[in-house]
């Protein structure tokens, strides 16, 4: 019996973080306004009006379905928003994705396994050291006494701040990768080689 090669197993949580590491920079930078919008929300700087948390919402969902339209797109967003549209609005191809979805998912399923338990481990790991941050160091303690975070501020504060920089956007680049291989969209389908 031939086993498996592991890397194209997990062929597709290896072109997540590829393309993590290629555009670092943009992942970063949409996180970066979907944290700084929660740390206002939460009240991190102060007290804010209802209608700032909803414009606040408005932003930081947006910047989600920013980056999941960019992933969609293999770093083009307009290829992104054209994917989307071709789903919605083509019936024939719509049903076209769904059986070589259907396919793929019947006959790869231990690789659709093993890369969410792979991906769930990372992320368990990213969630923990948040946490490991957030109530076992004085971090908070140091931006409260520095006036840069407000007296009221929890630990939810910095836990929801990292995760808006972590494990949301590589959530978000896992599942727009899963739905491009999971229907041989996928350009690059070589584990390892930097796509998009």
């Amino acid at each position: 019996m031939r086993l498996p090669n592991p890397a194209l197993e997990v062929n597709w949580l290896i072109n997540s973080l590829s393309f993590i590491k290629k555009h670092f920079v943009i992942i970063i930078a949409l996180g970066l306004i979907a944290a700084f919008g929660r740390v206002i929300q939460l009240g991190g700087f102060g007290k804010i009006p209802t209608w700032l948390h909803l414009v606040l919402e408005v932003i930081i969902e947006g910047t989600r379905l920013l980056l999941f339209v960019y992933v969609l797109g293999l770093a083009n967003l307009k290829a992104g928003l054209l994917k989307i549209k071709q789903v919605l609005t083509q019936k024939n191809n719509r049903h076209q994705l769904l059986n070589a979805a259907w396919r793929k998912a019947k006959k790869q399923w231990l690789a659709i396994w093993l890369n969410f338990i792979c991906f769930l481990l990372i992320a368990a790991c990213i969630n923990y050291l948040i946490e490991l941050l957030a109530y076992e160091t004085c971090l908070l303690l140091s931006l409260k006494q520095g006036g840069i975070l407000t007296n009221t501020s929890s630990e939810w504060t910095i836990m929801l701040f990292f995760k808006n920089l972590s494990v949301i956007p590589f959530t978000l680049v896992f599942e727009a990768i899963f739905l491009l291989w999971l229907t041989d969209k996928l350009q690059n389908s070589h584990p390892g080689k930097v796509i998009g």
